[in-house]
């Protein structure tokens, strides 16, 4: 009986790492730079803890921003937690890392996205062109006004 190397799990490891020290740093220093993440993640992961009014108007899947507004960012070895603003309505989050779909930086074009067993073949295909935000400067956010976060579809930023 041979066994075989699971490098999808492998893989998946690592870039939740990635993301962890990610998320680490920026809760130690700080986010440098125009550096901004659009995290998509599964609102019906077991172990995600969010409002219920933000549950019952993301059913499935939810992007948060986190840019100007954030407090409270712990990062754990299996999750973060992080407060956002919604609306004038500080927002207590928690995210483990199983449950995160997409983690994307539009300032330096860079994006994770995590396939799952039940995604279509076509989607093989796709690469991480396909959601990276493709910003020019002009339209990237000055930084200057702190703003509320945004829960915003990454297709709006695909060509």
């Amino acid at each position: 009986m041979s066994r075989g190397i699971d490098y999808g799990n492998l893989m998946h490891s690592a870039m939740r790492g990635l993301i962890r020290r990610v998320l680490t740093d920026v809760s130690e220093r700080g986010l440098p730079g125009q550096h901004h993440f659009f995290i998509t993640f599964d609102t019906t992961h077991p172990d995600v803890i969010i409002a219920d009014w933000l549950r019952d108007r993301y059913p499935e899947e939810m992007t948060v921003v986190v840019q100007h507004w954030f407090e409270d960012l712990n990062v754990g070895e299996d999750a973060f937690s992080v407060t956002l603003n919604f609306g004038d309505n500080p927002e207590p989050l928690f995210i483990p890392y199983d449950a995160i779909r997409t983690f994307v930086d539009p300032s330096v074009e860079f994006g994770l996205r995590f396939e799952t067993q039940d995604s279509d073949d076509d989607d093989e295909d796709d690469d991480e062109d396909d959601i990276l935000a493709e910003l020019d400067a002009d339209d990237a956010p000055s930084g200057t006004t702190p703003k509320d976060a945004e829960v915003v579809s990454l297709d709006s930023f695909r060509k």
